[in-house]
């Protein structure tokens, strides 16, 4: 039997076309407050809007919680229809595939790799695609796509997101980096086992879940080097602070190779064991709700960002 969304008990008028906005809006921040500022109400607005709308359908589409709503089933079996409406919308709205492309785009992506890889690439993009208006969010806690309206996020893991859909952008390698003097001071290069006497640096967020030490834990791992890692070090929440910390001769960081590549190629970091080598199964990833079709302002920023790294 077809999972279908409750269906309005009169014709679709321009009140409840307006209803259902409010409610789309509502359910993806799953906040009456939230959903009245962005659409210029007044909380009780909102609320007022919603409860007709529920009448009309004779469905109830939020549970009232304390300080908090979440859709009932039904409601949301309705959201991701109107919202799959809506962005059909958009879709037919661009008179033509040789039109410029335009609208409002939320991309969202881990602090490093923004810093280091997405900003310095940037202006290629707004010189090709200045009609659409880029809003770039950074953060490393877990992506909540519709309270927070991102449009495509670019992430470092395993490939692992579930409900979602994604592609492998590009592969990382990573090795050891630190700056020559500290490498000289605490005699590294080509002595892994002198690690023993350093301070490691670790970017406690590397990907989701990890743990603070996961980066260091897998190279040594690889080589056989786990008695020469010391206990403790510092931690950061961004890799490229590891880096940066590496270059000032803080210690020693795990460095990725699309972070770091430039501070080694001006001599602020040197690789004292040796050439970066394959992540084992991490890479950044593009990742973004399943919808059909991709609106076309998302579709033109993955195509960007695959011809950036061929």
């Amino acid at each position: 039997m077809l999972n279908l969304p409750p269906r309005l008990g009169t014709r679709l008028t321009g009140a409840q076309f307006a209803n259902l906005h409010t409610f789309a809006v509502a359910a993806r921040h799953l906040s009456f407050t939230l959903a009245a500022e962005e659409l210029c109400l007044t909380p009780s607005a909102v609320s007022h809007r919603i409860a007709r709308l529920e009448q009309a359908l004779e469905q109830r589409l939020f549970e009232r919680l304390t300080r908090r709503i979440r859709l009932t089933a039904e409601g949301e079996r309705l959201y991701q229809l109107v919202q799959g409406l809506l962005e059909e919308l958009e879709e037919a709205l661009q008179p033509d595939a040789t039109a410029t492309v335009s609208g409002a785009l939320t991309l969202y992506a881990r602090p490093s790799i923004t810093q280091c890889w997405l900003v310095p690439r940037l202006a290629d993009f707004q010189q090709r695609y200045p009609q659409i208006s880029l809003d770039i969010r950074t953060g490393n806690e877990a992506v909540d796509f519709r309270a927070r309206h991102i449009d495509l996020a670019l992430l470092y893991g395993d490939g692992d997101f579930p409900g979602l859909a994604s592609e492998l952008l590009m592969n990382e390698q990573v090795a050891p980096v630190c700056s020559r003097q500290y490498a000289e001071r605490h005699g590294l290069i080509d002595a892994p086992q002198r690690l023993q006497q350093c301070t490691l640096l670790h970017d406690a967020l590397a990907w989701d879940h990890a743990a603070f030490d996961a980066e260091w834990q897998r190279w040594a791992r690889r080589h056989d080097a786990l008695a020469y890692l010391p206990s403790g070090g510092l931690t950061f929440d961004r890799a490229d602070l590891c880096a940066l910390a590496a270059s000032n001769h803080v210690g020693v960081a795990m460095g990725r190779r699309h972070l770091v590549q430039p501070l080694i190629d001006q001599g602020q970091l040197i690789l004292p064991f040796g050439d970066f080598e394959a992540a084992a199964g991490q890479g950044y990833y593009l990742v973004h709700p399943p919808r059909e079709p991709v609106p076309v302002r998302v579709r033109v920023m993955i195509e960007w960002l695959r011809e950036c790294v061929q």
